[in-house]
């Protein structure tokens, strides 16, 4: 062993409680820097800082998907490992309390090359706006990761369900429409204010936006004007229920007024408000018009004379009526899309002794839990 000139040597130096710790320093100072300068290098990279995502861009938003890009340093797309996403539902204008409630996400993957996808119907909802940002990251060897700043804050909107998800639904609607009763007038409870504004417009019911009540993915959530009715009879009578949560005021029409050949007919939505009982939306259309094109593109057809929940047959013979009937064990809600004179049928006072508004659907959001009517995608 080499001799040093207080008489220690190398080796017996490492063994010593008060000369190991800088001879072992000077050794791991002598290794890196000079001995292994490709580690050194290697160090110097991984420290070095990260540039901040730039210039985010959405792309392909569907319901509960969408891709996300963005610019950064030549540099770090190679270093860079994983991809950290803070998503989070922007700040509701509208809250309503049979809203389920969202939390912020933060989404951790693994660097891949951009676009990236991110998809989940557990964290997506259809038709709702959302704030993303991103930052780039580089796992190190000890487990801790070297992160960029976050970006700056993108805001974009889902989707709607597209046709194959409607379909789904439709489907499952189907199962619980049960058998089909007869029925003559479609109708439309409201309060006497509503009327006198009828009949100071020229005795017209205009179509109104439809609200955002049911499934956040329907197309025609504030979207497409209509007038709602109802088409729902008691088992006992067969006639409208005395009761109503819209108002005292009844406006009644004949069935082939809004039902009959020249009309289409569509499927919209399925849901429940945390009940035993669903809802199906249909809308009616008359064909040609403004709503039978918004409808053909974005929601299915149901077949006017062979459906599960609302139907029309032709008479068979000469001086017959047609035959109308509606699924006895769903509440249908039908909006058809055309001013409805009111002239056309009568506005009567309700038989109920009260008024049941606990029922009311209006801006109600469906029960996002219910194995009934979701489907796997959005809510």
């Amino acid at each position: 062993s080499a001799s040093r000139p207080n008489g220690h040597t190398i080796d017996s130096a490492v063994s010593h409680p008060w000369c190991f710790p800088q001879i072992y320093l000077k050794l791991i100072s002598l290794s890196v820097f000079t001995l292994e300068p490709n580690y050194a290098l290697f160090l110097t990279e991984m420290d070095a800082p990260l540039s901040t995502p730039c210039n985010i861009k959405i792309c392909e938003v569907t319901c509960d998907s969408f891709r996300i890009m963005w610019d950064m340093a030549p540099e770090d797309s190679t270093r860079a490992t994983h991809f950290f996403i803070d998503l989070s539902r922007k700040e509701n204008r509208d809250p309503n309390r049979f809203k389920h409630r969202d939390v912020p996400t933060k989404l951790v993957a693994k660097a891949v090359p951009l676009p990236m996808a991110v998809r989940g119907h557990w964290f997506l909802s259809p038709s709702t706006d959302y704030c993303v940002a991103v930052q780039t990251a580089v796992k190190q060897p000890d487990g801790d990761y070297l992160v960029s700043e976050w970006s700056q804050i993108v805001e974009f909107c889902t989707g709607d369900y597209a046709m194959e998800h409607l379909q789904q639904l439709l489907d499952k609607a189907k199962g619980s429409a049960g058998r089909l009763l007869k029925f003559s007038v479609f109708y439309r409870n409201q309060h006497p204010d509503y009327f006198d504004y009828v009949r100071e417009c020229g005795g017209l019911m205009r179509p109104a936006l439809k609200d955002t009540s049911g499934s956040h993915g329907s197309p025609i959530n504030g979207k497409l004007h209509g007038v709602f009715f109802s088409c729902n009879t008691e088992f006992d009578t067969g006639l409208p229920p005395r009761d109503s949560p819209y108002g005292p005021l009844r406006f009644q029409i004949p069935a082939g007024y809004l039902l009959n050949p020249n009309i289409c007919l569509y499927f919209a939505d399925f849901y429940c408000m945390y009940t035993a009982y669903h809802y199906v939306v249909l809308v009616l259309a008359p064909i040609g018009t403004e709503g039978d094109a918004f409808c053909c593109s974005r929601l299915p057809m149901l077949d006017l004379t062979s459906n599960p929940f609302l139907t029309f047959t032709a008479p068979k013979r000469q001086g017959e009526e047609p035959l109308y009937c509606h699924a006895s064990d769903v509440i249908l809600e039908v909006l058809f899309t055309e001013p409805i004179p009111l002239d056309q049928g009568a506005v009567e006072q309700i038989s109920g002794h009260h008024q049941l508004m606990s029922l009311t659907t209006a801006n109600a959001k469906k029960d996002p839990s219910c194995k009934v009517c979701n489907i796997s995608v959005g809510r």
